[in-house]
């Protein structure tokens, strides 16, 4: 019988893993307060476990192309932040930016690449353990959104997204082979 409700539900590991269950870690340069790193863990609303891309390199021969694997290439990664009273969180990352590009003097204020940070975004299964570890490796942030206001917004707390540039990122999962790195 192809359609048996009981062997799909017995495919589904744990009753399958909720999207809510997670937390956002990003340590934010050193000249920004160590308290605005701790906060963003609280107050990242939104986020995703990032995807990947592996590009595929077209090879002519005799009239019909091949397709052979090309480079692995990493999207931008987002996050959506709640925004409270103190503005800390997006203080915090309007000056991380400033360090980047300042606003008036367009000079990067920090030396190297001391602008980029490693983020991590944790799922956790419904008992509380982890259930997977994505690393972020050298994320910066390259967009902040707006804050919208608006006198009919009721019984609402205001948020914002912040777009992350990445070099690549790994997971911390012992069902994933890794190649040489």
């Amino acid at each position: 019988m192809p359609f048996n409700v009981n062997d799909f539900r017995a495919q589904l590991v744990g009753q399958g893993a909720r999207p809510n269950l997670f937390e956002v870690t990003i340590p934010f340069p050193d000249a920004i307060s160590r308290e605005v790193s701790q906060k963003m863990t609280f107050m990242c609303k939104a986020s995703n476990l990032p995807g990947g891309d592996i590009g595929a390199v077209e090879v002519p021969y005799f009239g019909r192309n091949i397709k052979v694997a090309g480079n692995r290439t990493f999207a931008e990664w987002s996050t959506t932040v709640i925004n409270d009273e103190d503005f800390s969180v997006h203080s915090g990352m309007v000056n991380w930016m400033n360090l980047i590009s300042g606003h008036v003097s367009n000079i990067q204020s920090v030396p190297n690449t001391d602008y980029q940070a490693d983020a991590t975004v944790r799922q956790f299964k419904k008992d509380g353990s982890l259930a997977k570890e994505v690393k972020i490796v050298n994320c910066w942030p390259s967009s902040l959104g707006q804050i919208d206001l608006a006198w009919d917004s009721n019984d609402t707390i205001e948020e914002f997204e912040v777009t992350w540039q990445l070099d690549y990122w790994t997971i911390d999962d012992a069902q994933v082979q890794t190649g040489a790195e």
